[in-house]
């Protein structure tokens, strides 16, 4: 199903991108590149570095502790990290920075949904020395409040550092907040606060006042407020890629980068549109604040990008119908 999906995107990327995507390549930091390293073949999550200007962490949907530092100028690995002090990941899905320059990764995915009744966040810093190296993680033991789940999106707050999870599901997910430290001895365990669609990878804007949750098609920006997404969000320029995977901003804020599975994958800059926040139907701090679907025709999108999504969004109930009737046989 997945390899079916990722030839049908890939069709209508080569045709379609969004209003305001940066085309620009080059030597500067922080534009498309391309990651060249023949490992990284599924790069389900991607981080800005903070020690390191222009490199971007990212890693494989795959069972081994391996993280790879990618140079945007040049789509070339600078550092393989390999982890210690962990046990052998079962699907690492998302990786992001703290705010003590910490790399958090999440070993969240669970494709048949409740599988394992545990997931696991490994925690490391940010090496000052880009080159190949072990480093010693630590590793966190997560539970939902409400049961287990399948997620890719793993985001931590650049001011609290409090861990956040939205979780995947073809009807919508969840959005579940960790307790305000994690703990390494005993069982963290993640509340409900909040619905989300289907959401593949999340990022908070640097600043902390944002929240940017991306899926398959699009991707909408909340403000965050009182701990929570504030309001219905809008809609961003995502591009469209055979894989859409994963999803930061640059370390400025100014922009976001689009990240996609495949080997020689690209990652695609999309300069961030200052827009007037929508207001919410709740207050922010009630429990269960409606976050809307995901509408990439929305906010002055172009009819191009409106012709993909409407593709796409048949592309991918074909291939999901086609999963639930197997499942179902």
């Amino acid at each position: 199903m997945r390899s079916a999906l990722c030839a049908l995107g890939a069709a209508v990327a080569l045709v379609l991108l969004p209003a305001g995507h940066a085309r620009a390549e080059g030597p500067e930091p922080d534009r498309d590149f391309t990651i060249e390293d023949s490992r990284v073949t599924e790069s389900s999550g991607i981080a800005a570095s903070r020690a390191h200007p222009g490199i971007y962490w990212t890693h494989n949907d795959q069972d081994a502790p391996l993280i790879y530092g990618i140079d945007s100028r040049t789509g070339k690995t600078v550092a393989t990290l390999t982890l210690r002090g962990v046990g052998t990941p079962r699907d690492m899905e998302a990786i992001a920075v703290g705010p003590d320059g910490d790399l958090y990764v999440g070993d969240i995915g669970d494709n048949l949904d409740g599988t394992w009744d545990h997931v696991w966040i490994y925690r490391f810093p940010e090496p000052k020395v880009l080159k190949d190296q072990k480093v010693a993680a630590r590793q966190y033991v997560v539970k939902y409040a409400d049961g287990a789940r399948n997620a890719e999106a793993l985001m931590v707050h650049p001011k609290t550092g409090r861990v956040y999870i939205a979780s995947k599901n073809e009807e919508g997910g969840g959005l579940y907040a960790g307790p305000e430290k994690l703990s390494s001895s005993g069982t963290n365990v993640f509340r409900r606060i909040g619905e989300v669609p289907w959401v593949t990878d999340g990022a908070f804007s640097p600043a902390g006042d944002r929240l940017l949750l991306r899926g398959y098609f699009s991707a909408r920006e909340y403000v965050w407020k009182n701990g929570r997404p504030d309001g219905e969000g809008t809609s961003v320029g995502a591009p469209f890629q055979g894989q859409a995977e994963s999803v930061t901003y640059t370390t400025d804020g100014s922009a976001f980068m689009f990240g996609s599975e495949g080997q020689g994958s690209r990652v695609v800059r999309a300069d961030r549109r200052e827009t007037a926040p929508r207001p919410s139907d709740k207050p922010a701090d009630t429990p269960g604040a409606p976050m809307s679907p995901q509408s990439p025709a929305a906010d002055g999108e172009g009819g191009s990008a409106t012709v993909g999504f409407l593709v796409l969004a048949g592309a991918f109930v074909l291939v999901f119908g086609i999963k639930r009737l197997l499942r179902r046989g």
